[in-house]
C-alpha cells in the first residue's frame, strides 16, 4: 500500500504538471491571438489622438475602444515585455485595424505622429511663407503671426539699435530658413503648435549659419544681421547659381566705397512686391528699404536667403566689379562692369534686346 500510495501521488503530480503546461500553452496562444490585427487585411485609416501624460493602460483602453487592438491587457503585457511601458508618445496617429499590436506599439513608441510636409523656396518673404501655410490649411494666420511675434522678442540676431529695429517691416524676415519641413498636425491636418513650426525654421537657420559662419562674419567685421540682409538681396538678384559670389562681390565693393546699393529688389520689397518692372516714380518711394535713396544696407533682409547666398556674402568673388545688369541674351545671366561707362553700354544693350523682343 505504501508503494502504491507514493506512486499515486506521483501520477497526480505528473497529471497536474501536464494540466498546468496545457493551461500555460493555451494562455500563450490566447495572448498571441490577442496581439493579432482586429481586422486582418483591413486598410481603413483611423486617426487617433494619444493625450499628453496618458498611461499605457489608458492608451490601451483608448486603442481598444477605437477597434485598433484586440485586448488591452495583451497590449500592456507586450509593452512591458519590450521595455516600452510608460514610454509611448503623445500625439495624433494614423493607425489601422489591419495592423498587429506590435506594429501599433512600435509606431507609438517611435512617435510616428501624423505629419504634414511643406517646402519654403529660397527668397520667399515672411508674408509669402504665412500665405502658403494658411492656404495649405496648416495654420491660422493670427495664431502663426502671434508665434512669429513671440519668437522675434528673443531672437538674438536682430539689431540692438531701437530705431533700426523699429524700421524692420518683418522682424524675422530672412531667418525662416528655406527648406522642406515635416511638422506634426492634428486630426484636421492643422499644426497643433505654431510656435514649434517657427522654432523649427529658426533652428534650421542656426544649423546652416552656425558658430563657424558666425565667427567668419565677425572676423570680417559683419554682424549676422548684415550678412543675412545682404544675402537676401543676392538671393533675389541671382538667377544663375554660379553668379551669386559675383553679385555679392559687387554689393560688397559698393559698400566698401560708400556707394548706394541701387538694388531693385529692395525697392520692390518697399512697395510690397516681389517682382515686376520699376518706374522712375517707384525708385523715389520713401522707405528705408529703398537703396537708391538710402546708402548702405536696408534695415533688414527682404526675404529668406539659402545657404549658397549666405556663403556668397562671406566668400565673394575676388573681382572689382561695381555694376551688373541682365544679359541681353535672355539666359538669366548678368553682364558685370567695373566702370559706369561700361555699365551704361551693357544697360543699353539690354534695353535694345527688350525692344526687339517686344518687352
Amino acid at each position: 500500500m505504501e508503494r502504491f500510495g507514493r506512486r499515486g501521488v506521483g501520477l497526480v503530480a505528473a497529471a497536474t504538471l501536464v494540466l498546468l503546461a496545457g493551461a500555460a500553452g493555451w494562455a500563450y496562444r490566447a495572448y498571441l491571438h490577442a496581439l493579432e490585427p482586429p481586422r486582418p487585411g483591413s486598410s481603413e485609416a483611423v486617426v487617433v489622438r494619444i493625450p499628453q501624460g496618458a498611461s499605457t493602460a489608458e492608451i490601451a483602453e483608448l486603442l481598444h475602444r477605437r477597434g485598433l487592438i484586440r485586448h488591452p491587457l495583451a497590449f500592456r503585457l507586450l509593452a512591458r515585455a519590450q521595455g516600452r511601458d510608460g514610454r509611448l508618445k503623445a500625439g495624433v496617429y494614423r493607425l489601422s485595424p489591419g495592423m498587429a499590436a506590435r506594429a501599433v506599439l512600435d509606431k507609438l513608441a517611435r512617435g510616428e505622429v501624423l505629419t504634414a510636409r511643406f517646402t519654403i523656396p529660397e527668397g520667399w518673404t515672411v508674408e509669402q511663407i504665412v500665405d502658403h501655410l494658411v492656404t495649405r490649411g496648416l495654420v491660422e494666420r493670427a495664431a502663426f503671426r502671434a508665434a512669429l511675434d513671440r519668437a522675434a522678442a528673443t531672437w538674438p540676431y536682430l539689431p540692438r539699435d531701437r530705431e533700426v529695429r523699429a524700421a524692420l517691416q518683418e522682424p524675422l524676415e530672412g531667418y525662416l530658413f528655406p527648406d522642406t519641413y515635416r511638422v506634426p498636425v492634428d486630426e484636421r491636418g492643422r499644426v497643433a503648435d505654431p510656435d514649434q513650426v517657427v522654432r523649427m525654421m529658426l533652428d534650421r537657420f542656426q544649423e546652416v549659419f552656425g558658430p563657424e559662419e558666425q565667427a567668419e562674419a565677425q572676423r570680417q567685421g559683419l554682424t549676422v544681421h548684415q550678412v543675412v540682409t545682404l544675402a537676401s538681396i543676392v538671393e533675389r538678384e541671382a538667377r544663375v547659381a554660379e553668379e551669386r559670389p559675383l553679385i555679392a562681390a559687387v554689393y560688397r565693393n559698393r559698400l566698401e566705397r560708400g556707394m548706394s546699393l541701387d538694388a531693385d529688389p529692395t525697392v520692390l520689397y518697399a512697395l510690397g512686391r516681389t517682382s515686376g518692372p520699376l518706374t522712375a516714380r517707384d525708385l523715389q518711394v520713401a522707405s528705408p528699404y529703398n537703396t537708391y535713396r538710402h546708402p548702405g544696407l536696408p534695415p533688414g533682409p527682404i526675404g529668406s536667403p539659402g545657404r549658397a547666398s549666405l556663403e556668397a556674402v562671406l566668400h565673394p568673388a575676388d573681382v572689382d566689379y561695381l555694376y551688373f545688369v541682365l544679359s541681353p541674351d535672355g539666359s538669366g545671366r548678368h553682364r558685370f562692369a567695373r566702370t559706369l561707362a561700361e555699365h551704361e553700354r551693357n544697360v543699353q544693350a539690354y534695353r535694345q534686346s527688350l525692344e526687339e523682343r517686344g518687352g
